[in-house]
């Protein structure tokens, strides 16, 4: 790997303080797919110290030099134990010191505060805390607040910069007024092919196949995911949304929500009528469906699928893209639009890799 290796007896020199020590939790899609831009060029001051997936993790030096450290890790290596991984960043002498979580485990999002705390820098594309209850938000907010940095680039847009945007219009005095847009890379292909002509059931089986959705694709209907990257944004905005405030309009019929994944799959066809009645009328009004996440200046927040008209902006989006409108104070006569491709392992994964290498800023002045 072009990752330099940590040696833990070398001094920390200037050269080792601006070097990046990291673990990477999660060798899935986005895990496996940061593992391969560690091979490049824009990684040579990383030092990868440890890596994990949920049952096993290793340490070792050599091991991870290897480019097949995601696949062995698949058959050997050590039990997990994330004492171990810290111990691997604490005996690293850089400067900085990063937690990579590539996962979407709730429990893991739960101890990004504490990492924090306790001086560890924590990029993520796992949204748990920073969209799930408010309080974990707020706790979010007093541990950054004490110095650790947070990079959360990958938790929205797959790496597109509506959350960096945000920011900065903030501390420029900008504010925002309402939000809407396509946040579901899935979704936002499924509805952009739907067109009548084949079954909805059938398209999502293909989406299934081509790795658009998650294998149990309700995690995308369901509305959920859009919802918390919608907190996400809100948050960030100055909005203190609890979950519980978003109105969250889930496609999957009721009688299909508790069902085991295998008897989800096979009734895929009960989604099909309701869709094409729903698609059949938007056409004959000029419209078509769009799965949207809308915000407005009263801190209302819904997500759900809708009727647009052709002239609409979502109404034009291609593939897998994202589209984020924002209306501020200053962008207020017409949007702020932010859209590019919403989905995949290799844009996430350099989302991911930019915020590791922005936790080195400053080192150079230690």
């Amino acid at each position: 790997m072009s990752a330099v290796l940590d040696d833990p007896v070398v001094a920390a020199t200037p050269q080792a303080r601006q070097a990046i020590a990291l673990v990477l939790l999660g060798t899935g899609v986005v895990g496996g797919a940061f593992l391969k831009l560690l091979n490049t060029p824009a990684a040579t001051s990383l030092r990868l110290v440890g890596v994990a997936n949920s049952r096993r993790q290793q340490t070792d030096a050599a091991s991870l030099a290897s480019r097949g450290v995601r696949e062995q890790l698949n058959n050997r290596g050590d039990v997990r134990d994330d004492a171990l991984l810290l111990a691997a960043l604490d005996a690293s002498n850089t400067g900085a010191k990063v937690i990579v979580d590539a996962t979407a485990n709730a429990a893991l999002a739960a101890r990004h505060t504490d990492w924090l705390a306790r001086g560890y820098h924590v990029v993520t594309a796992n949204k748990a805390l920073a969209g799930g209850e408010l309080s974990g938000w707020r706790a979010l907010q007093a541990a950054t607040a004490k110095g650790g940095r947070y990079g959360d680039s990958a938790t929205v847009g797959a790496g597109l910069p509506v959350l960096s945007t945000l920011r900065r219009l903030r501390s420029c005095g900008d504010s925002l007024l309402t939000l809407e847009g396509v946040f579901s890379g899935s979704l936002s292909w499924l509805f952009n092919q739907y067109d009548g002509s084949r079954p909805f059931s059938e398209l999502l089986r293909e989406a299934r196949v081509q790795g658009y959705t998650e294998p149990d694709p309700r995690s995308d209907l369901s509305g959920e995911d859009v919802a918390r990257k919608l907190l996400i944004i809100a948050r960030n905005a100055g909005f203190a949304l609890g979950v519980e405030e978003v109105d969250v309009q889930s496609l999957v019929p009721e009688a299909l929500r508790t069902i085991d994944g295998e008897s989800f799959l096979a009734r895929l066809d009960e989604l099909d009528a309701s869709l094409a009645q729903r698609h059949a009328e938007a056409k004959a009004r000029g419209c078509v469906l769009r799965f949207l996440a809308r915000l407005n200046q009263r801190g209302r927040a819904r997500v759900g699928l809708v009727e647009v008209p052709l002239t609409h902006p979502a109404a034009r989006l291609y593939g897998t893209d994202n589209q984020f409108a924002l209306t501020t104070t200053r962008y207020n006569a017409q949007p702020l639009v932010i859209q590019g491709p919403g989905a995949g392992p290799e844009v996430t994964a350099q989302a991911l890799l930019g915020d590791v290498l922005e936790s080195a800023v400053g080192l150079d002045r230690l």
